[in-house]
């Protein structure tokens, strides 16, 4: 099958730095409360925070708000800039999510098709999965529609084209299986030369049940469960795409919506590129060499927070494998007056993005790009950044170390769906550039910043964070109004991960730093020993949800 290329595709455009440090994650700012916003007993008159005597001010609440950044459009080419800047501007949408769920497009129409050499040792597969959040009523069915239209239409020649293989095939195998059971009839019967007989026989049988009858294409799904997607998977050649506007899927991909248990195998493999393979009893085994999945879904918040607690989706990798972006809610600030996407916009992007899903789809082998020597330095200059950030005591990136440590992959990946966007003409004969490769870069710093603020969401971004919070649910839950740090060992040790005092340490500084406690004068006993410290809580820690 061939498809004709269109000759008008700009050329990559230059990348250029920010003057500032491009990877340094901003920094989270904290929120501090309003005195009116302070929730209070109603049959009590707590005093206002500021007037408790010895304390400066309110406590700060132990959380945080990052300062994400928007999504670097200019690293697309025009054909799918335009169309996202189009489509954000004609649904007074943020273009985050119209930038992430074309990532999921590309990784549709490339997953399975392209694989990255960055060593002899390290091999990247380009599928992707990125999930966006925004609030109810943000118009994402609307951007969803818009963004994956041309992959339908690019399934439907697809499936034109393979309707005349598929009566050949069907046909052929209708003549081969009947001339297969004459033969095996014949054989019965022979008395002379049965054995030539047999093997005429055998060999017609066995060359009917080598025509394989092609299935009709299929790129994209919905709502689907683990088993369904594992045979999707086999049947068409390894690639496949879950993309979704609801964040429902989540629960049906995972099998949590109905089973106690849920069945990860297939994300996880269908990410990284490991062999599947499922045998259930009564049925055929299902084998996938390569599986390539890509997701591509826009949710809510709600869903976000939510998935930390599922099991087993931090534990065994799968947030890891996820790029989010959680962009800023344009709701109450939108224009209903706003300029439509334009006919030449649109038609530009599907008839191109419509034409890369049916050249990649013309080869059975991937092809395999490489990067050039700059690019490779500027992807090693980026993992020296990296590797310390990850560190777990030292790194600013430790409460994510997870998800860090598969940013470099990521970017890789990002590098090659950009470089096919790019060049559609000759892009698998030239080697992946330096530019590109930053251009890579600038999408992985926006990712790391909302990675960030998900986990926040999330409540995972900072262990010692999430200790203090379990330290400070005690302090409330029991009223205390001072304690001790052997208090609040005796009382957390072996439902948290407070072994020692020592590990109890971080948490307590974490609230003195933040005004809940403040270590309290201690007292003269005449008793022998070290007295362990004691701390006074803040009144209002006690009285504020």
């Amino acid at each position: 099958m061939t498809a004709e290329l269109p000759d008008w595709l700009p050329p990559l455009p230059p990348i250029t730095e920010p003057p500032d440090d491009p990877w340094d994650p901003v920094p989270p700012t904290p929120i501090r409360p309003l005195a009116e916003n302070r929730a209070r007993d109603p049959q009590r008159d707590f005093p206002q925070p500021a007037a408790v005597q010895g304390w400066d001010g309110p406590p700060v609440p132990l959380k945080t708000k990052r300062l994400v950044r928007p999504f670097p459009v200019q690293v697309f080419p025009g054909w799918l800039a335009d169309q996202v800047n189009a489509v954000a501007e004609a649904t007074q949408t943020p273009v985050d999510m119209a930038a992430s769920v074309a990532l999921a497009c590309l990784s549709t129409a490339a997953g399975g098709k392209v694989l990255v050499r960055v060593t002899r040792s390290w091999v990247e597969q380009v599928n992707l999965y990125t999930v966006t959040a925004l609030p109810p009523g943000s118009r994402k069915s609307p951007v969803f529609r818009a963004m994956t239209a041309p992959l339908a239409d690019a399934e439907d020649a697809l499936r034109e084209i393979a309707a005349g293989q598929r009566v050949e095939a069907e046909l052929a195998a209708r003549v081969a299986f009947a001339r297969a059971e004459d033969l095996a009839k014949k054989a019965e019967r022979a008395t002379a030369n049965p054995r030539e007989a047999l093997a005429d026989a055998t060999e017609a049988a066995k060359e009917a049940a080598g025509i394989v009858v092609p299935e009709l294409p299929r790129l994209t799904t919905d709502d689907v469960t683990p088993e369904s997607c594992v045979s999707l998977l086999a049947t068409h050649g390894g690639r496949m795409a879950v993309l979704s506007a609801e964040g429902d899927v989540f629960a049906t991909l995972t099998g949590t919506r109905y089973s106690a248990q849920p069945n990860l195998g297939v994300f996880l493999k269908g990410h990284a590129g490991d062999k599947l393979q499922v045998d259930r009893k009564g049925r055929e085994s299902e084998t996938v060499e390569r599986p390539a999945l890509t997701l591509g879904v826009t949710t809510q918040p709600g869903t976000l927070a939510g998935l930390a607690a599922q099991a087993g989706f931090r534990d065994r990798g799968v947030l890891a494998r996820i790029l989010y972006s959680l962009p800023p809610n344009t709701v109450g600030n939108r224009n209903n007056e706003a300029e439509p996407v334009s006919e030449h916009t649109e038609t530009t992007y599907r008839d191109t993005l419509k034409t890369l899903v049916l050249v990649l789809a013309d080869h059975d082998t991937p092809h395999q790009l490489d990067l050039d020597p700059e690019a490779g330095q500027v992807l090693l200059d980026f993992q020296n950044w990296l590797e310390p950030r990850l560190h777990p005591q030292t790194g600013q990136l430790a409460g994510i170390t997870d998800w860090a440590s598969k940013l470099a992959g990521a970017v890789v990946r990002l590098a090659a769906l950009l470089h096919v966007a790019h060049n559609l003409h000759h892009g698998y004969a030239r080697p992946i550039t330096a530019d590109t490769m930053r251009a890579a870069e600038n999408v992985g710093r926006y990712y790391l910043d909302h990675a960030l603020a998900v986990y926040d969401l999330m409540g995972r971004s900072d262990p010692d964070l999430d200790d203090a919070r379990e330290v400070l649910t005690w302090l409330t839950k029991h009223g205390h109004t001072t304690f001790t740090r052997r208090d609040a060992l005796r009382s957390l040790q072996g439902r948290t991960r407070f072994a020692t005092a020592a590990d109890l340490d971080p948490a307590l500084t974490i609230l003195t730093d933040h005004g809940h406690i403040r270590p309290k004068t201690p007292e003269t006993t005449g008793k022998r020993g070290r007295p362990s410290t004691a701390y006074e809580v803040h009144p209002a820690a006690l009285t504020t949800p």
